[in-house]
């Protein structure tokens, strides 16, 4: 999830590539459907404010979803992807981050 395009479309095709479905979306507000396993979100597409609420309350609607933020300043979400005890902590990986990467992250946590 990020407003740029491109990014999602790249981000998509390598997915897909690796024999990954996904469902690119490039607003906070698009729903994200409940058989989702993990959601990757570059979280300086869009303000602060916004994406800490959005955080706060997706992993309170869907516990089980892997949150994973691309983002090239981590520690604006410190407090947001702390352990609630509730829901799968969010994984922050920082700029750049490949495809490959955001991958075997998601895979990484899925496998444990």
């Amino acid at each position: 999830m990020g407003s740029n395009a491109e990014t999602i479309a790249n981000l998509r095709r390598y997915l897909t590539d690796a024999g990954v479905s996904s469902r690119p979306a490039l607003t906070l507000e698009a729903p994200v459907a409940a058989t989702a396993n993990a959601a990757v979100v570059f979280p300086d597409d869009f303000e602060l404010v916004a994406v800490v609420a959005w955080i706060a309350a997706i992993r309170q609607t869907h516990p089980r979803l892997l949150l994973v933020l691309v983002t090239g300043t981590p520690q604006h979400f410190r407090a947001a992807v702390s352990p609630d005890g509730t829901s799968i902590p969010p994984l922050v990986l920082p700029k750049p981050a490949f495809g490959w990467t955001i991958l075997d992250a998601i895979r990484s946590v899925r496998e444990s």
